[in-house]
Formats: C-alpha cells, sequence, structure tokens
C-alpha cells in the first residue's frame, strides 16, 4: 500500500490553518493537529478539517497520570479525530486505560475508534535505535495501534516486532537537503523502502513558494516510487 501523506498545520492561526486546508484539500486529506496550532485554535480547527471532509491527526502527545489521558482520549474520540498520540514514556497503565477508554468511547458514539499512536523518541533528537525499538515494543504491547518513530529505526521496528502495527514518520523532506532541528530526516523514497504507512511533512509545503505544487510533487513521488 502507498504511505499516506499528513500535512502539518504548524501554522500560528486559525486564519492560517483555513486557508492552507482550503488551497489543499482535497489533494491532502489528512492534516495533523499539534500543539502550535491548537494552542492557537482550539477545537474549532477540528471542528473545521472534519466539516471540510478532511480528516485530523491530534498530535498533541497526551503524557500525564492515566485518569486524565483516558478523558482526554475519550474527548478525542468525540472529535472524531483519525489518530491520536500518546507519549510511551508514560507508564504502562495510562497507555492501557487510554486503550480502554478509546474503544469503549467508540462503541458508546458508534463511531470508528481512532488510531492510537505512540511517540517513541522525538526525530529532533538523536538516539540509539534500540532505544525507539524498546519503546515501540511497549506500546505495542499495551495496545497501541502504531508508532511514531524516524525512518531510520522503522526497518529495525518492522523485523522484530512480528504485530502489524501502523508507523507515522515525521521528518520527511522531499529531497536531501538541510534537516532544520530535525536531527533523523528522511527522504520520502526512504520513507516508502522503509515500510511507512503515514509521512508527515510540515514545513517543505508550509514553506514552499506554491504549497500546492509542492504538495502534488510529494504526492507524484510516493506514486513514482510505490509503483
Amino acid at each position: 500500500m502507498k504511505p499516506e501523506i499528513i500535512v502539518a498545520l504548524d501554522v500560528d492561526s486559525l486564519k492560517e490553518a483555513k486557508q492552507l486546508i482550503n488551497l489543499l484539500y482535497p489533494k491532502i486529506k489528512l492534516f495533523k493537529v499539534g500543539i502550535h496550532l491548537f494552542t492557537a485554535a482550539g477545537t474549532r480547527i477540528i471542528d473545521f478539517i472534519n466539516q471540510k471532509g478532511a480528516q485530523v491527526f491530534l498530535d498533541l502527545k497526551f503524557f500525564d497520570i492515566p485518569n486524565t489521558v483516558a478523558h482526554a482520549v475519550r474527548r478525542a474520540v468525540y472529535l472524531k479525530v483519525k489518530m491520536l498520540t500518546l507519549h510511551i514514556m508514560g507508564n504502562e497503565e495510562m497507555l492501557k486505560q487510554a486503550v480502554k477508554m478509546a474503544r469503549l468511547e467508540s462503541r458508546r458514539l458508534k463511531i470508528k475508534k481512532p488510531l492510537l499512536i505512540g511517540v517513541t523518541i522525538l526525530t529532533s533528537k538523536k538516539t540509539n535505535p534500540q532505544n525507539v525499538l524498546i519503546l515501540a515494543k511497549k506500546g505495542i504491547a499495551c495496545g497501541l495501534d502504531g508508532v511514531v518513530c524516524s525512518v531510520r529505526e522503522l526497518p529495525l521496528l518492522r523485523s522484530r516486532i512480528k504485530k502489524r502495527f501502523y508507523a507515522v514518520t515525521p521528518g520527511i523532506r522531499p529531497n536531501i537537503i538541510s534537516g532544520d532541528d530535525q536531527k533523523r530526516t528522511a527522504t520520502v523514497a526512504e520513507a516508502i523502502k522503509a515500510g511507512s504507512d503515514f509521512i508527515v511533512v510540515g514545513r517543505p509545503v508550509l514553506k514552499a513558494k506554491d504549497p500546492l505544487l509542492a504538495a502534488q510533487e510529494i504526492i507524484a513521488q510516493i506514486k513514482k516510487v510505490s509503483g
């Protein structure tokens, strides 16, 4: 299967986010809402994306006591996001309660359960791949649907974790260029070869002179490499 592109809406305002979504949709159907935009726009941006017909990757990296995280997940289910993130560095009880709450609330609302994706180690940091593997195994054992990791560690995870899981790979750059504050970057072709399910692209689209053209070029690369 071809990986799906997620455009990270790392902008300062609801107005900017709406402009980008209106420009990129329907070429891009999945948008990441992180702490940058969520702090500025709150749930209004989630409602806008859903009403547009696109989907939300809510990347707030929940990390707190189990009860607090479980109720945050419950609200995220209510908001009908496609995916959300939790820090695997939280304890196992936190992860298990989040998984349980997502299942119960989705069943209660009679909607599809969002994918619960565990954050391993941020791509802005250098790390030993074994550290990522340890965290990924922990998250998937607790019932998470997948993990966020860099492309560099993904082949190791695919070979050592036998259970099927979704891989979300940030730090994607269309070509081998400077990774700015990202330390573990990769190209689109490298992400596909490694087995990524979702590739997250931010600045290469947001900072482009023509964001739509930049997004279309990445989509074309995915199609070409995936065959």
